[in-house]
């Protein structure tokens, strides 16, 4: 399972010899399953399937001792050097065509090893469940003749069976059972009969049942000028293309600098030479801003994200896979896009969190399309007014190529940025609210203006914790030990980890003083605070507990940008990637939510949020300004992101970064074990860390190891949590470790485990 075991290799960018013609007596199929045996099984291939197996399709086949048929991956098919007494045989094969590309295997066994997880995984993961369900499609019944004879034998069969057979003749390709009884006016009766003497046969194919429409393009607009910034930038990117070879290149931009131009001409480049681009944004409220701009420079475009029903997606994945499309926009997973010739992978934000995927295969998209990119030869492209300090410094290294786009389009300035302390705003105005005087009143000049305000708190809910003062008692949750965060929807004190929702208290559950109090600031507060300071406009709320239905992202910010809104405010969903000219002010209403939380990337996360939202502002011709409130105007972070100065942030955190040998300079894997029962999740975590550190010895690996100790979120969704962090110079020393690890240790039944290399979240 570790990066340094050798594999043979199976993979051909074309069928191998043996998918062509017979060379031996017996075919053997791999098998990959997203469940139950950890490796590779092996399994005949009879003679009957021979023609219609093929690398990347599935396969029900036997399994165990009970022989209960199970399905799996088709990874490699090959002859073997020794084949055993003992093999079973595949039973069916599931698919018609390959569901998995062998560019895509390549890249599956690679995440695989990379991120210590099944193949069998890995490949679930990567082709959506409406994919393999072929969801919008219906099967279908033809009809064909057996034999050249079966004209012959009509001259002997009744008048209807007949009609059958001369009908099939005419046809001379399979015909649908349904249309030979519609034109014949036949029962099944007749059909039936013929099949029994073995004059037609029937063979059962999958035909969509419904197509997708495509949004109307109402117009092809023309590219924009470029400026000089711009025009380097395409021509570094156009270099890559023209010499046929991989690189990634980190496109560094300010907010406001015309990124996207930039990636939509070279994306046109692109297809002029007959390839397909995949662009990759981070979130879903991007996804229907981005797709209406692509769309109107060209044409159709192929949109993957997980609001997508199954049916849609299918359509999607057929569209890319049969070349109809040559440009793909979508969130991560859409880096596994079908894409049969492949040009470049564009990925926009590329510092963002949400490219990381949180449950297994706990992938990052930009690492995979930086390895799908490399073996593709095509290039990858960085873009980011804030790049993730791995980037930076490969860039900084040259392992990547760094362009730089340091002013904004039209030279229009950044906007000014006013920190105010709210250390200060509390002495004068003691509990006055949320939003501070220089605020309230820069907002009220902007909208008195008929311009438009973003409000940025990235906290959902009303009351962050609801606690009694006389015993001080906090309401928490039962399953997870943390503060349950009060919503004023239906008056509910809800878990945002696992969902528990439970009445907001009266009095105080422990003691019974009516005096409870609900302290702490979400979006639901502030959104209250907001309609009463401006009762003259309209303000509308933008988080995970508003944009729930299909579509609510995208009516919301189209509501937005046609003006029915005044004011914008919302979590981190709006702080990126988005454009509205009449944006004049954005106001950080607390820029401390993540600054202090038990996180190595707190201080870069609390900088790019900040930068990230102030780049909302001051697009158009009218300018803006933004303000900052927090309790720490003096941190690095917060004076960095108030002076648009991401070389001083970089400089101030590389170093720290160094000292303690946190990525870019080294790797981190953790390891996380969790239970019902605290003991037991605590042995089982002492016991992994007694494992791991005889690795370490007996493997010589430069690793280091801390803990076990409990997880920062000590208990959640029932489950007692511990966690151990290894770190490493060299990812295929910590691969070495837990490879070891995970094959000589099995937890007790009610004790699970994870591991997570290069993880972004260590709560």
């Amino acid at each position: 399972m570790g990066s340094k075991r050798v594999q043979q290799e199976f993979f051909f960018a074309d069928a191998p010899p043996w998918e062509i013609e017979d060379q031996a007596d017996v075919l053997v199929a791999e098998v990959a399953f997203p469940s139950g045996p950890p490796g590779l099984l092996s399994y005949r291939v009879p003679d009957p399937l021979r023609d219609s197996l093929r690398t990347g399709m599935r396969v029900r086949v036997p399994l165990g001792a009970s022989h209960r048929l199970r399905w799996g991956f088709c990874v490699r098919l090959g002859q073997p050097e020794h084949l055993p007494s003992t093999l079973k045989d595949v039973q069916q094969v599931m698919d018609e065509e390959r569901l998995v590309s062998p560019e895509i295997l390549r890249l599956t066994e690679w995440m695989s090893e990379y991120y210590l997880c099944r193949w069998g995984q890995v490949l679930q993961a990567v082709v959506p469940a409406g994919v393999r369900g072929q969801a919008g499609t219906r099967s279908i019944t033809y009809l064909s003749l057996a034999s050249d004879d079966a004209e012959n034998n009509a001259k002997k069969a009744p008048p209807t069976q007949d009609a059958v057979l001369r009908y099939l003749t005419t046809h001379g390709v399979p015909v649908p059972l349904a249309q030979v009884r519609r034109d014949l006016g036949c029962s099944d009766g007749p059909i039936r009969a013929l099949r029994k003497k073995g004059l037609v046969t029937t063979e059962i194919r999958r035909s969509s049942a419904e197509d997708i429409s495509e949004t109307p393009v109402k117009k092809v607009t023309p590219p924009l000028d470029l400026n000089e910034d711009q025009r380097q930038a395409l021509e570094a990117i156009h270099a890559a293309l023209h010499a046929a070879e991989h690189q990634t290149i980190l496109v560094h931009g300010v907010t406001g600098s015309g990124k996207t131009e930039v990636y939509m001409r070279a994306i046109a480049e692109v297809i002029s030479f007959g390839r397909q681009a995949i662009l990759l944004v981070p979130e879903i409220s991007l996804t229907p801003q981005t797709v209406e701009r692509f769309r109107h420079r060209f044409g159709r475009v192929a949109v993957l994200h997980s609001h997508l029903s199954d049916t849609e997606r299918h359509a999607q994945w057929r569209s890319i896979a049969s070349g109809a499309v040559s440009v793909v926009i979508g969130a991560r997973s859409a880096v596994f896009a079908p894409t049969k010739h492949l040009g470049m992978i564009v990925l926009d934000e590329e510092h963002e969190s949400s490219f990381k995927q949180n449950t297994a295969p706990r992938y990052h998209a930009r690492d995979v399309a930086v390895e799908r990119a490399r073996a593709a030869n095509v290039p990858l492209i960085l873009g980011s007014a804030t790049p993730s300090l791995e980037s930076w410094h490969a860039a900084k290294k040259s392992r990547y190529r760094l362009v730089s786009l340091p002013r904004r389009v039209l030279d229009r300035p950044l906007p000014a940025v006013r920190v105010v302390d709210l250390r200060l705003e509390q002495e004068r105005r003691g509990h006055g609210g949320v939003i501070s005087r220089y605020l309230h009143q820069a907002a009220l000049d902007v909208l008195r203006r008929g311009e438009q305000v973003i409000l940025l708190l990235n906290r959902r809910g009303f009351a962050t914790h609801i606690q009694c003062p006389s015993c001080g008692e906090v309401v928490s949750c039962p399953n997870c030990d943390i503060a349950l965060t009060h919503h004023r929807a239906g008056e509910i004190a809800l878990c945002h980890y696992c969902e528990h929702a439970e009445p907001a208290p009266k009095i105080c559950p422990n003691c019974r003083s009516p005096g409870i109090r609900y302290r702490g600031l979400g979006t639901q507060r502030v959104e209250m605070e907001v309609k009463a300071r401006f009762p003259d406009y309209t303000c509308f709320r933008m988080d995970t507990d508003s944009m729930r239905g299909p579509g609510s992202h995208e009516r919301a910010l189209a509501k937005f940008r046609q003006g029915d809104y005044h004011i914008l405010l919302g979590t981190q969903m709006i702080a990126k990637g988005l454009d509205f000219p009449q944006v004049t002010l954005v106001g950080v209403v607390n820029a401390d939510t993540a600054l202090h939380l038990p996180d190595f990337r707190a201080g870069e996360r609390t900088f790019q949020l900040v930068t990230q939202v102030a780049g909302r502002t001051g697009r158009g011709d009218k300018g803006g300004h933004v303000i900052v409130q927090t309790y720490s105007p003096d941190h690095p972070a917060i004076a960095a992101a108030a002076a648009h100065d991401y070389l001083s942030f970089a400089e101030h955190e590389l170093p720290l970064r160094e000292e303690y040998g946190y990525p870019p300079y080294g790797h981190v894997a953790r390891a996380v074990a969790k239970g019902p029962q605290e003991e037991s999740a605590r042995s089982f975590a002492e016991a992994l860390g007694e494992l791991l550190r005889k690795g370490v010895d007996d493997s010589g690996a430069a690793v280091r190891i801390l803990g076990p100790a409990p997880a920062p979120l000590a208990r959640l969704r029932g489950d007692y949590r511990f966690h151990l962090q290894l770190h490493a110079e060299d990812v295929g020393h910590l691969q070495t470790v837990l490879c070891s690890a995970i094959d000589q240790l099995t937890p007790p039944k009610d004790v699970q485990w994870m591991v997570d290399i290069d993880p972004v979240d260590l709560l």
